[in-house]
C-alpha cells in the first residue's frame, strides 16, 4: 500500500522539555540508563524463555511478545528523546516523523491486544484449567499472536492514510517529543474534526474494547479465587495475575487519560510526562514487575548465568 502525504513541511522541529534546560546531563544520562536497562531487561526475558524448557508456556510465550513490543517501542522514542535532551531540540524529516507516529501506534494497539491475550489465558488457567491444555496450544498461541499484529498494523495503516489526505503547511514546531497524534495535527491546515472522531472511535475500539475484556476475565477470575477454600490456594492464584494487573493499570490508566478521555486544560508538561509513562517507563518496569517475584525466571536465571 502507497501512501502519499501532501505537505509543504519538510523537516519537523522538536522542542521536547524546555523547563529543565539547567538539567540537560543529568536528565540525558537518566534516559540512557533507563533505555539500557529496558534493552537489557526485555531481551533477557527473550533469551530465557527461549533457552529454558521450563518457560516454554503460553504465559511466558505472549511475555517475549510484549518484551519484543518493548524493546521496539522505546527504540521507537529515547533515541529522539536523548537527542532532544543533549541539544534542547531536534529535526527530522516529515516522512520520519510519519514512520515513527506509524510505529508507535501500531506498538501501542499491540501491547493493548497482547496484555487482552494474556488476560484470557490467565483466565483459562485459573477458571477452567482441565481445558486450558487443550484450549490454549501452541498454533492456538501463534494465531492469537498473528492476528494482534495484524490487527495492529491494519488500524495504524487506515489511520495514516487518513492523516496523509491533510494538508500540511506548517509551522514546523512539535512542542513534544515524539510525534503523537495532537501535535502532527496542529502542524495541519485542514479541518481535523472528523480524524478527531475517528480517533475517539479508534480508542474506544482498541483501548476501551480490550480493556472491558480484561476487567471481565479478572471478574470472573476474583470469583473463582475466592471459591478456593485455602488461604496458600488463594495466595498462589492471585499471584499468578498480580503482576499482569500491576501493567495493565499503569499502561491502561494513561493510555485511557491522554487518548480516550483528554481534557482539554490539561497542560503540555503533564501531557509530555503522561506521554513518558507508556512509552519510556512501562516498557522498563514489564521485565522488573514479571520478573521480580517469579520463581520459574529465578530458576532459568540461575541456569543461564551458569552457561555462560
Amino acid at each position: 500500500m502507497q501512501i502519499m502525504c501532501y505537505s509543504n513541511i519538510t523537516n519537523i522541529v522538536f522542542l521536547g522539555f524546555q523547563l529543565f534546560d539547567n538539567l540537560n546531563a543529568p536528565i540525558f544520562m537518566l534516559f540512557l540508563i533507563i533505555y539500557c536497562a529496558t534493552l537489557c531487561g526485555n531481551f533477557l526475558i527473550v533469551i530465557l524463555v527461549s533457552c529454558s524448557k521450563n518457560l516454554h508456556s503460553p504465559m511466558y510465550f505472549f511475555l517475549t511478545q510484549l518484551s519484543i513490543s518493548d524493546i521496539l517501542l522505546i527504540s521507537n522514542i529515547v533515541p529522539n528523546l536523548l537527542v532532544v535532551i543533549l541539544y534542547h531540540t531536534n529535526t527530522i524529516s516529515f516522512t520520519g516523523c510519519l514512520f515513527q507516529f506509524y510505529l508507535f501506534g501500531l506498538l501501542e494497539i499491540l501491547e493493548c491486544l497482547l496484555l487482552t491475550v494474556m488476560s484470557y489465558d490467565r483466565y483459562l488457567a485459573i477458571c477452567n484449567p482441565l481445558h486450558y491444555n487443550v484450549i490454549m496450544s501452541g498454533w492456538f498461541c501463534v494465531k492469537l499472536i498473528i492476528m494482534s499484529w495484524l490487527l495492529s498494523f491494519v488500524v495504524v495503516i487506515i489511520q495514516l492514510s487518513q492523516i496523509c489526505q491533510l494538508h500540511f503547511c506548517g509551522p514546523n514546531i512539535i512542542d513534544h517529543f515524539f510525534c503523537d497524534f495532537d501535535p502532527l495535527l496542529k502542524l495541519s491546515c485542514s479541518d481535523t474534526s472528523m480524524l478527531h472522531k475517528w480517533i475517539l472511535i479508534k480508542g474506544f475500539l482498541v483501548v476501551i474494547g480490550p480493556f472491558i475484556i480484561i476487567v471481565v476475565s479478572y471478574v470472573y477470575i476474583a470469583i473463582t479465587i475466592l471459591k478456593i477454600p485455602s488461604n496458600t490456594g488463594r495466595q498462589k492464584a492471585f499471584s499468578t495475575c498480580s503482576s499482569h494487573l500491576t501493567v495493565v493499570s499503569l499502561f491502561y490508566g494513561t493510555i485511557i487519560i491522554v487518548y480516550v478521555f483528554p481534557t482539554r486544560g490539561q497542560s503540555l508538561i503533564m501531557s509530555k510526562v503522561l506521554s513518558l509513562i507508556y512509552t519510556v517507563v512501562t516498557p522498563l518496569l514489564n521485565p522488573i514487575i514479571y520478573t521480580l517475584r517469579n520463581k520459574d525466571f529465578k530458576k532459568a536465571f540461575r541456569k543461564f548465568k551458569c552457561i555462560v
